[in-house]
């Protein structure tokens, strides 16, 4: 079964964890997540060597998809995707909702949709209505 692979980061490695446990169980485990969270010594933050880590454990030529929490944490993973070996698979980053965005990804790639389709059904989170009125 071929499918897209996931890397969540956040400056909480909690939070990470937290939402690739959620996309897990809605997804029976059938998609690789990755996460990258907080700063080596444990505080909040990002950094770019642990999410060139976190893609390299999924990464596949069926492509990565990359969710962030929070500004800088684009940053952080811009400068990581430039440090990325030549290899298998592109490696996108999403603008999507972080948690919202992860479940709906990983939905999507366990239905083995394509790189392409798992970052537009991420994106489309974006657009959920949660409360009315």
């Amino acid at each position: 079964m071929a499918t897209v692979s996931l890397v969540l980061v956040s400056h909480s490695l909690q939070l990470a964890e937290g939402a690739r446990e959620l996309a897990a169980q809605m997804t029976q485990g059938k998609v690789k997540i990755a996460v990258a969270g907080g700063t080596a010594d444990g505080r909040l933050g990002t950094d770019a060597n642990a999410i060139v880590a976190a893609i390299q454990e999924v990464r596949s030529a069926d492509g990565v998809l990359i969710l962030v929490d929070l500004g800088s944490a684009v940053l952080s993973t811009q400068m990581a995707i430039e440090q990325l070996p030549d290899g298998e698979g592109r490696v996108l980053l999403s603008n999507a909702p972080f948690v919202e965005g992860a479940v709906i990804a990983a939905v999507e790639a366990s239905i083995e949709s394509d790189l392409d389709s798992v970052a537009a059904a991420a994106l489309g989170a974006r657009e959920m209505e949660k409360v009315t009125g």
